[in-house]
């Protein structure tokens, strides 16, 4: 069968304009602003405090019980239409709660547009840049797990803040058709409710069955991403097998070598397989004698770990060189199931030192046989057919059975004709199919195949040029290693879900095959008649019956969602896709095709960065699984859950339920505790994206939620100190009249350009360190708290500089914070007062987002030194277990004689407040 020329797919085009790059306004710096050497040594005292900490909890063998009270769960309960503004004219609940604060926000932010680009650009701090992403589309069969949420974090933060900064973001979702999986699912289903096969259907009606299916069970993964508060734009919703999305495992199909898990066994292995009435032993190696033709006492012995392949054996094979076999060289052997003669060849690829040294040669059913038998001229015997059942070859007695039943029976036919050698443990590597979970057997079929050796030199040099940069870098020798090793690529499936191969089959007696390729049978029928020289209604087409790989459907996902090239004059408008960002290593593999693609479609990149993040791996390093009791839906974190009663709902075998349900009495003895989705998110993003794996524990993102609460608890202090009559000033215009609230302004604009720089890398880590920083240490733990704040805010009249730095510390550090934590940051931010002048913001998520004002790092530098005197003062105390009641006037012996002179101590003011002052 021909290869397929991806040069005959034309799509229309649509999309927006492209990216012309980010404006900068200083040059990126990888280095903080200096707080002195004792900060430093602090901040890397506490590092260190930190990782101590991780590694104990990774060794730890379970989560801490400790770590967690139950807290109340306050509702908002005011009637609010769907899509309606919510209302915050109630005061705040006394203590964080993400139900109450989760509520309404989502539906207002759809129906407002707010994350539409058109809406966009008529935001007043509008820049003009456009940045667009499309989701790595999650199969339609499944739900988001954790990872799914790690990238959800990731993108939905960077569009958030390209939003708030004024550029016009397009963010496309959707999902992917999941070929395979889909078709299993509908299948099983037919069986279970209505005992119908799929080939007892047309082709029309089980794709009828399969879109009432998506219909019905398809929208699980958008709940999770409304639940995740991701920004995207629901009216260009995207799903493969849309209209505008295409140009034209054994028990199913063919599937990609990367779509196969390599098991290994280390002996007999049982195992229950999809189909399969028993469980299959596997990890054996069976010993089978095939006499010598002419010769009653002699026979060469064959091992093999796949019995039921013998009716298609076509030959043994030795090395030429190996002595035991020479003086059989060119005889004939009796097959030991049915006695015809096959022949013994000699090849170089057979190891001789390889258990007998002798091999059964089966072309139709092992790629390596397949080329030992081309070599030597050997005709392929097909005897598994592609339902897994042993075909007509085989003979009446197998015909129609599941292979490995066959299996059982081969082995009694070798018992009762004394042809069975013996029988031994035999480690081997197994391979399963991802997707079904039954054992890959190879078939040969005529398939269509993509070139890919020329694509791939070109994909591989875009980034050994620079042209491409994948990031974090280490993804380079991985992408190079791929592409250098590339082969031709399958792109048939045997399925009926999926895009058809535009491929037509030109119907003519006595003549060779003639395949032509067109988006629709009339321009393929066209082609047929330039070729065969006939009028094309003359012809009989019949179209190829394959659908395309899901890989290929997916890789082409970007072109869809954001735009098809149509002219050469249009490549200018194609793809305005700023920034890809993916998973795991696997959608390395989908980025490559999908540069593989781009650039033979258009002659150019895609894209020029992919942001490739960490796989996520539970607290112990290990990856998750649904067999291992790890797999955690984003919901059950930020809602709660009772994972022993979801479990059991799941799909699971006994065996399997019983460890994973072990598993998870160990891990969560008193199941998930409400989380939220700001204290998640914020959770994902603080690890490092572009490090290793990400080892995730709920006590991390426990401590995020008490995060939340403090942040929370700063603002109800802060509207209570400003009270219903405080106006703010115009933006910019502050002139604070103390040191302190200097300080804590220079550490609120430095903190902006940490998260500036953290965005622009595409670190978030720099930018939820920095958030952390100044909200729990600079504000909550130093200002709030502060001798020189307090009576200031008591003092009647009050002094107008302290109210309007404290508004400033809240507004701006929720615009802040409102790409990571988007619901917390709303619900407080809508409860500010607005500033005089131009109209608000109606949304934080449109707001405009901070820039650097009031840096004095020389200001910062003194503020530590007494920051330092106030920490020594306090370890002073405790030292000499000193309290906060009154001394006598006259200091005690046991104080230091400084302390002694200067009378610290019995002046009826405390330490802290002496030394702030």
């Amino acid at each position: 069968m021909p290869h397929l020329p991806l040069a005959s797919f034309r799509p229309p085009l649509w999309g927006l304009r492209p990216s012309r790059g980010l404006p900068r306004s200083h040059p990126l710096s990888t280095q903080s602003e200096p707080h002195g050497s004792h900060i430093t040594r602090r901040n890397r005292e506490a590092k260190q405090k930190r990782l101590r900490e991780k590694q104990a909890a990774l060794e730890s063998p379970a989560e801490s019980s400790k770590a967690w009270t139950p807290k109340e769960i306050v509702l908002y309960e005011i009637p609010t239409e769907p899509g309606e503004k919510k209302d915050v004219s109630q005061p705040l609940p006394p203590a964080y709660s993400p139900r109450y604060v989760e509520a309404a926000w989502y539906p207002w932010w759809v129906r407002e547009g707010f994350f539409k680009p058109e809406y966009q650009t008529q935001l007043p701090h509008a820049t003009g840049e456009t940045f667009s992403m499309c989701i790595p589309p999650p199969n339609v069969t499944g739900s988001l797990h954790i990872g799914h949420a790690l990238t959800v974090a990731i993108q939905d933060a960077l569009v958030r803040w390209h939003r708030m900064r004024g550029d016009q973001v397009l963010w496309v979702p959707g999902s992917d058709h999941a070929g395979i999986a889909t078709q299993a699912v509908v299948e099983k289903q037919l069986w279970k409710e209505r005992r119908v096969r799929r080939h007892e259907l047309s082709r029309e009606e089980f794709l009828r069955e399969v879109w009432k299916w998506k219909d019905e069970k398809g929208g699980e993964i958008c709940e999770q991403l409304r639940a995740l508060g991701a920004s995207l734009d629901w009216d260009r919703e995207c799903f493969t097998m849309d209209p505008g999305c295409w140009m034209w495992t054994l028990r199913l199909s063919a599937i990609s070598d990367i779509e196969v898990e390599s098991r290994p066994l280390p002996g007999r292995t049982e195992l229950r397989l999809p189909g399969c009435p028993t469980p299959v032993s596997f990890g054996l190696l069976v010993s089978v004698a095939f006499p010598v033709d002419g010769e009653p006492d002699a026979e060469v012995v064959v091992g093999t770990t796949r019995p039921e392949t013998l009716p298609g054996d076509v030959a043994v094979a030795v090395h030429p060189d190996d002595s035991r076999y020479t003086h059989l060289h060119r005889r004939q052997l009796r097959h030991p199931l049915t006695g015809q003669l096959l022949p013994l060849i000699t090849d170089s690829a057979v190891q001789p030192h390889v258990g007998t040294g002798a091999v059964k040669v089966t072309p139709a059913h092992s790629p390596a046989d397949a080329e030992l038998g081309a070599r030597h001229g050997l005709s392929p015997l097909s005897v598994i057919a592609e339902d897994g059942t042993m075909t007509s070859l085989c003979g009446d007695w197998l015909q129609g059975l599941h292979r490995f039943v066959a299996r059982g029976k081969i082995m009694s036919a070798l018992r009762e004709r004394g042809l069975f050698r013996g029988l031994q443990d035999h480690p081997m590597v197994l391979p399963i199919c991802s997707r079904s979970g039954d054992v890959v057997e190879y078939l040969l079929k005529s398939q269509w195949f993509v070139r890919c050796r020329e694509m791939g030199d070109r994909a591989a040099q875009a980034v050994e040029s620079g042209a491409l940069e994948l990031s974090p870098s280490f993804h380079q020798k991985n992408w190079q290693h791929w592409f250098s090793h590339i082969g031709d690529w399958c792109v048939s499936r045997q399925l009926w879900w999926g895009h058809r191969i535009p491929a037509y089959l030109v119907v003519e007696e006595h003549a060779e095959d003639c395949w032509v390729v067109g988006r629709t049978e009339a321009e393929a029928r066209e082609v047929a008649a330039e070729l065969t020289g006939r009028p094309g209604a003359e012809l009989t087409l019949a179209r190829d019956p394959d659908v395309l790989d899901t890989w290929f459907s997916s890789a082409l996902f970007p072109f869809s969602t954001l735009g098809w090239p149509q002219e050469t004059q249009d490549l200018a408008r194609f793809y305005p896709l700023s920034l890809l960002e993916t998973g795991s290593d696997l959608l390395l593999f989908w980025v490559g095709r999908m540069v593989m693609l781009g650039m033979q479609l258009t002659g150019q990149l895609p894209f020029s960065k992919v942001l490739l993040h960490s796989m996520v791996r539970d607290r112990q390093g290990r990856k998750m699984s649904k067999s291992l009791g790890n797999v955690l839906d984003p919901r059950d974190i930020i809602s709660g859950v009772e994972l022993q009663e979801k479990l059991e709902d799941g799909n699971l075998d006994p065996a399997e339920l019983a460890i994973a349900a072990a598993a998870q009495r160990k891990d969560f003895p008193h199941g998930i505790p409400e989380c939220g989705t700001d204290a998640l998110r914020f959770t994902l993003c603080s690890h490092g994206a572009l490090g290793g794996d990400l080892h995730l524990s709920v006590s991390e993102i426990l401590s995020s939620r008490h995060f939340c609460n403090k942040i929370w608890n700063a603002l109800r202090f802060i509207l209570n100190a400003l009270g219903e009559k405080f106006v703010p000033h115009v933006e910019g215009v502050l002139s604070p009249l103390l040191p302190v609230d200097a300080w804590i302004l220079s550490c609120l604009a430095r903190t902006a350009r940490e998260c500036e720089r953290g965005f622009l890398t595409r670190e978030l880590s720099l930018v939820t360190h920095a958030l952390h920083h100044f909200w729990l240490h600079n504000l909550c733990d130093v200002y709030l708290v502060s001798e020189a704040v307090k009576p200031v805010l008591l003092r009647s009249p009050r002094l107008p500089g302290p109210p309007q730095v404290l508004f400033s510390c809240a507004d701006v550090g929720l615009r802040l914070l409102a790409p990571l934590m988007p619901f917390l940051a709303e619900e407080l931010w809508q409860r500010l007062p607005p500033r005089p002048g131009a109209p608000p913001a109606p949304s934080i998520s449109v707001a405009p987002y901070p820039s650097e004002h009031w840096h004095q790092p020389q200001l910062e530098q003194r503020f530590s030194r007494v920051q330092e005197a106030v920490q020594a003062l306090r370890a002073l105390r405790a030292t000499y277990q000193l309290t906060k009641a009154r001394p006598r006037g006259e200091a005690g012996p046991g104080l230091p004689s400084p302390c002694r002179k200067k009378g610290l101590a019995g002046r009826g003011e405390s330490l802290e407040g002496r030394a702030q002052s």
